[in-house]
């Protein structure tokens, strides 16, 4: 399956990882969330995945977005246990993929925020400026970037400092290809307050990135933010469209996967090419875009 969907073509991704683990029983209350599985119970991890193929995803999506060298150091791993740590996620998904009888591994490079476990990965409020945005992500990017993954999944990024670190990564490794997804708290800006449109602009016409767009973002605003998107093919995969209150760790508000597969027709309509679901969306989500998308 080619990562450059013609016009007729849509690539259907996975939904949210962590969400589908805690409906298998996993607590993830821990500042590693779905990483924590990596070392406590990595079956499990393959299991979501099979899952979410078995729904219709032609993407699995790896455990790594919180998977980082310094967040395993942190918890008493020592660097070469940490390396394998971040290969094991991506062996995990394509074992699931080989099982499965098909599709692609994309391995997740969360953000800086995401290592903070303080919800900067919504806000972009960091201590560390571009450089060392880029020595920061580095140790992690080697490993995933020769792990056997079909690309990276850059995603949930929050800051245009941030944005220019993965620019600079992606030429330092040509033979890489990847998507570049923000996270937005409205129509039209990425979490520092940056606009979508300058963000994106960093990718466009760059053909190592198969895709631009937004994730970890309420479904009603991804029609406005696509329409800041061009010179590249845009991926889209917010939130349920529930509230999350920082305050009190929890979700608020209900969401159907009805009505987000009945968006999702509206997403491919507006020219989406990669569609699928981030936080608290579920295999079931994914079923209703396959059966709205075919």
């Amino acid at each position: 399956m080619s990562f450059k969907p013609d016009e007729s073509d849509v690539v259907i991704l996975d939904g949210g990882l962590a969400t589908h683990l805690e409906a298998l029983g996993c607590d993830l209350r821990d500042e590693l969330w779905s990483a924590r599985l990596l070392l406590e119970d990595p079956s499990v991890i393959r299991r979501a995945h099979l899952d979410y193929f078995a729904a219709g995803a032609d993407v699995a999506t790896t455990a790594s977005y919180q998977a980082s060298f310094p967040a395993f150091v942190r918890r008493g791993r020592v660097w070469d246990e940490a390396r394998a740590l971040i290969q094991l996620s991506v062996e995990l998904a394509i074992e699931a993929r080989d099982e499965a009888g098909g599709g692609m591994i994309a391995a997740s490079v969360g953000p800086y925020g995401a290592y903070l476990a303080n919800g900067a990965e919504y806000t972009g409020d960091y201590d560390l400026d571009e450089d060392a945005l880029v020595e920061w992500h580095r140790p992690r990017w080697e490993v995933l970037a020769e792990s056997g993954a079909d690309l990276l999944a850059c995603e949930t990024i929050p800051s245009y400092a941030e944005a220019r670190a993965i620019a600079r990564l992606l030429r330092e490794t040509p033979n890489v290809n990847a998507w570049v997804s923000f996270s937005c708290p409205d129509g039209d800006h990425v979490g520092d307050g940056t606009k979508l449109a300058d963000c994106a602009a960093l990718f466009a016409g760059n053909p190592q990135v198969v895709a631009v767009g937004v994730n970890c973002t309420s479904p009603g605003d991804v029609k406005s933010l696509m329409g800041h998107i061009s010179g590249s093919p845009i991926v889209v995969y917010p939130n349920s469209g529930e509230g999350w209150d920082a305050e009190n760790r929890r979700w608020t508000g209900i969401a159907d996967p009805l009505e987000f597969g009945a968006a999702a027709r509206e997403w491919r309509a507006a020219g989406a090419a990669f569609i699928g679901g981030c936080c608290r969306t579920t295999p079931e989500h994914i079923r209703r875009i396959k059966a709205e998308l075919g």
